[in-house]
């Protein structure tokens, strides 16, 4: 349930808070880890990681106004692949910040960098995770995702592409290979 309260909670901040214009914009969520949280060792499990990261994405979709867009077309939005790379444990009751940015996109695709950063004591602005997704918004009706383009142009969302930074590249190879593992050519 915690999960919805978070939701309810990012949506009317979204509602309030300030627009997201420029692509560059990064979307910031204070969070703190909850014990419903943890796994067994005691720290924050690795998949309420992705988890909260959809939070930042949906912060990032409402406040640049295409929630509405996606909501009145009937559209749906969907992380394709993920990778993340854990550097600190988080613990119970820890204070955070979720950011979440774009840092690239190719014809359908977005790629969203999510950082967990530590907020308040010993490590204070130190990073805990950081993550790469490469998502899309999907038209069921006509039974394809959304380019870019349209997005940027329903949104008003500006911005240049940004040069294809090397971690994204190894990230595509690495879904290449995941994608022929899958099919049996790996």
């Amino acid at each position: 349930m915690n999960l919805w309260f978070r939701l309810i909670r990012v949506l009317l901040a979204a509602w309030r808070g300030a627009a997201l214009t420029h692509t560059k914009d990064v979307s910031q969520l204070n969070l703190r880890v909850w014990p419903n949280d943890l796994d067994t060792s005691l720290h924050m499990n690795n998949g309420r990681y992705l988890t909260l990261m959809d939070l930042g994405r949906m912060d990032w979709t409402a406040r640049c106004g295409l929630l509405k867009i996606v909501l009145k077309n009937k559209w749906v939005p969907v992380a394709t692949t993920a990778t993340a790379r854990f550097v600190r444990e988080m613990r119970c009751w820890q204070k955070f910040r979720l950011e979440s940015r774009i840092v690239g996109w190719l014809d359908t695709q977005l790629f969203f960098e999510h950082r967990f950063v530590f907020d308040g004591g010993k490590r204070d602005g130190q990073l805990a995770a950081v993550a790469l997704i490469k998502a899309g918004i999907y038209d069921h009706a006509g039974r394809r995702f959304i380019t870019i383009d349209e997005l940027f142009a329903l949104t008003g969302l500006g911005g240049e592409q940004p040069s294809m930074r090397d971690d994204i590249t190894a990230f595509l190879e690495a879904e290449s290979r995941m994608n022929a593992v899958s099919k049996g050519r790996g």
